[in-house]
């Protein structure tokens, strides 16, 4: 293609070159053909002069005979001569002009040659232009064919994945409803258990009633005696009964008081109905064995000083570890999905049991007030309940759409507050195990605490929120300088204590809303965004696990650092747990380890 396009513009230049030609010579074909005429003549006048010359001294001898003749002769010569030389002056003339019209042409042609030469640099670089370009357009050509391949396959699977969509809409659309159905004729069996159990509990009392009633009966026709000492008259309500038939004092003392404990109800018919209703075990008569050993009054809090004990406590990174409300029992949760109970006998931390049922790893746990149920947040977006006594799994708690980092009991027991990396929290009721209210933080929710009717959450953006249960609003806000990590009430529920990325831990005081200790110490390094600090169970010391593997235990009455434990961990600390009966104090690590200190 690039000769036969070669070929056509010499062939063009040829062409023009023979036109210019043509024009131009036709211009001077004149002019030259006079010039050769002019140029024959005068080389016939140069011989006629020649021949003259040569046959002067004849025509000296002639002259008297041809004297007229050779006159005419030579006038009529010197007038070609004199014509001759006009015409060849003329021509000399033309000629220069013709030289110079020939050197301006010579120049122009040059010009013109440089031009064709440009040009022909142009037209080269032009085709390579053009080869190129029509190399990126085959590319371009074939890529946006792949390209409409793509699309279309794209186009057919979503339309594939909308036809399914639409699918699982409908089938989720009819789940729900199933669902709707499934729980209202859940309730209505429960409010008819309810009401069975109402009516044979009843029933049961009005039987030991009127059985206490007839007895009573049978017990005050019985006369009591009478000390002949005594100056005190009897008189015998029943005319059928004489003074003397009364039964002796040890029967009449011992078969009322044991009537009395009749009219309560045996405990596992008010636990069946607590069930029913949704009460805690904790609420009901029977307590724990943990509640039993609550410490009551005045905590004795002695700060840690030895390893008592250290074990691996789960196969992987350890998350989170609370004591119960008894001080004996703990739990730790890791990704291993599982939580499991431990009890301090002796110094020592013994395995009692494992709660399974969690799909990812445990973020957070905390016990009911009670001792009798474990929360735990996961990371498979959902926060489940167990019953400590049998290890069973009771609610799963689902509705968020992120990893829920933190899961707390309210003061009732009946509600819980989880919040979530999705960045919401959630209120939910546990009677009816729905979620009632979803609130939108607007950041990720590292941590959470309660009040009775406020709730305290920290946030990745650094800031502490505090919610009015009751309005869904946020009462205020406080900005920290680093990302929130922890928070943890005191005892008495006015102090809250912060620990943030910025390496500092502080204690803001709720009446005044004001920063009242900041604690920092040298080589103490918070070490992830879900790292765990507390109270001591008298307030009076907070303690904290570093990324360099130490505990550090401040005082909070001098703002000082009191003590660092800093052997037997040999990763960063990810959470502590003082127990409530100040007598010990567990750290959990991301390695699989667990320190319990304390200063036996």
């Amino acid at each position: 293609m690039a000769d036969r396009r070669g070929g056509n513009w010499k062939r063009h230049i040829s062409e023009q070159l023979r036109m210019r030609d043509r024009v131009q010579r036709q211009a001077f074909e004149e002019i030259i053909s006079q010039y050769n005429r002019l140029l024959e003549k005068s080389d016939m006048q140069a011989v006629l002069s020649e021949r003259y010359q040569s046959d002067g001294p004849r025509g000296a001898q002639l002259s008297a005979v041809d004297g007229g003749m050779r006159g005419d002769i030579q006038q009529e010569m010197s007038q070609m001569r004199i014509k001759h030389q006009e015409e060849l002056t003329e021509l000399h003339k033309k000629r220069g002009e013709l030289a110079q019209n020939v050197i301006e042409l010579n120049s122009q042609i040059q010009l013109k040659d440089k031009e064709i030469q440009r040009n022909e640099a142009k037209i080269s670089e032009y085709h390579t232009q053009i080869a190129t370009l029509e190399g990126d357009s085959q590319k371009l050509n074939t890529f946006l064919q792949d390209l409409e391949r793509a699309n279309q396959m794209l186009k057919d699977e979503y339309d594939a994945l909308q036809i399914t969509f639409s699918a699982l809409e409908e089938k989720l659309r009819r789940t729900t409803e199933d669902n709707q159905e499934l729980v209202s004729r859940w309730m209505a069996e429960k409010a008819q258990e309810a009401n069975r159990l109402n009516a044979e509990n009843e029933k049961d009392c009005r039987k030991r009633q009127a059985k206490l009633q007839k007895e009573l009966a049978d017990a005050a026709k019985e006369p009591l005696p009478l000390d002949p000492d005594d100056d005190i008259e009897v008189l015998a309500e029943d005319g059928g009964k004489r003074p003397g038939e009364a039964s002796s004092p040890s029967r009449s003392l011992s078969r009322t008081p044991s009537k009395r404990i009749s009219q309560v109800p045996p405990g596992g018919l008010l636990d069946s109905i607590g069930n029913i209703f949704g009460r805690r075990p904790g609420n009901s008569l029977s307590t724990s064995p943990e509640n039993t050993e609550a410490p009551m009054g005045g905590v004795e809090v002695r700060v840690p000083s030895t390893a008592l004990h250290v074990f691996e406590a789960h196969d992987g990174e350890v998350n989170a570890v609370r004591f119960s409300p008894g001080s004996r029992l703990l739990a730790t949760g890791g990704m291993d999905r599982r939580v499991k109970l431990w009890e301090v006998v002796s110094g020592r931390c013994e395995p009692k049991g494992a709660l399974t049922g969690s799909n990812a790893g445990i973020t957070s746990i905390e016990f009911d007030s009670a001792g009798s149920y474990l929360l735990a947040a996961s990371n498979d977006f959902a926060s489940r309940i167990w019953t400590v006594d049998d290890f069973r799994l009771r609610h799963t708690l689902t509705g968020h759409s992120g990893k829920v980092l933190a899961a707390r009991f309210l003061l009732d027991n009946t509600r819980i507050v989880s919040g979530s990396y999705d960045r919401t929290l959630k209120l939910w009721d546990l009677r009816s195990k729905v979620c009632m209210k979803t609130v939108f933080a607007g950041s990720s929710c590292n941590d959470i605490v309660c009040t009775e009717q406020c709730v305290m959450s920290g946030h990745f953006d650094k800031k502490v929120r505090f919610w009015d249960i009751r309005a869904e609003s946020i009462v205020r806000e406080l900005e920290l300088q680093g990302r929130v990590t922890s928070l943890d009430l005191s005892q008495e529920r006015t102090e809250l204590l912060t620990c943030s990325r910025d390496d500092l831990l502080k204690i803001i005081d709720l009446r005044t809303n004001t920063v009242r200790h900041t604690f920092s110490a040298p080589g103490f390094k918070c070490g992830a965004d879900w790292t765990r600090v507390c109270f001591s169970p008298d307030g009076n010391y907070v303690v904290g696990g570093s990324a360099d593997g130490g505990v550090y235990v401040w005082n909070v009455l001098t703002g000082k650092l009191d003590r660092l434990l800093d052997k037997h961990h040999s990763s960063a600390i990810n959470a502590v747990s003082w127990s409530p009966s100040g007598a010990f104090v567990l750290s959990v690590e991301k390695g699989s380890k667990a320190v319990l200190w304390s200063d036996l």
